[in-house]
């Protein structure tokens, strides 16, 4: 069965920001646990090194198979889909250990939630021009 968009132009100029978006919102899933979980016992704290985890993540894009998308009408274009790596989650060295042994601490969490929620959005924003661009090109020929 031939792939009709991997390898293609259209998915090399994509495949970085797809990747660094996954990277973004593996990380956020991790903050999002940390605050969920501020008030609980002998929790640890986890979090990622965004630079060395999109590294990671591109380098085991390049050796990981595609995954096969599920086609569920017989009119879909039969294809594959990259397949993700889950990046290393590290714990958190607090500034200042809790009584109840628990590492989180919220300025951290709620300032590094909010720095990568807005570069998610930046990522998604410049994805997302870029397919307006790539749209309006094709529809004014």
């Amino acid at each position: 069965m031939t792939t009709v968009l991997s390898g293609s132009p259209l998915d090399r100029a994509f495949s970085f920001y797809e990747t660094a978006i996954n990277v973004r919102r593996q990380r956020l899933e991790l903050l999002s646990t940390n605050i969920a979980n501020a008030d609980t016992p002998e929790y640890k704290a986890r979090d990622i090194d965004f630079t060395s985890s999109l590294r990671q993540a591109l380098s085991a894009r390049q050796n990981l198979p595609p995954v096969a998308l599920e086609l569920t009408d017989p009119r879909h274009i039969p294809g594959t889909g990259p397949a993700f790596a889950a990046v290393d989650a590290q714990y958190r060295v607090p500034f200042q250990q809790s009584a109840d042994g628990n590492t989180v601490e919220m300025d951290t969490e709620r300032v590094d939630f909010a720095d990568t929620v807005m570069h998610y959005q930046a990522d998604l924003a410049f994805v997302s021009d870029r397919i307006k661009t790539m749209l309006a090109a094709l529809q004014s020929t």
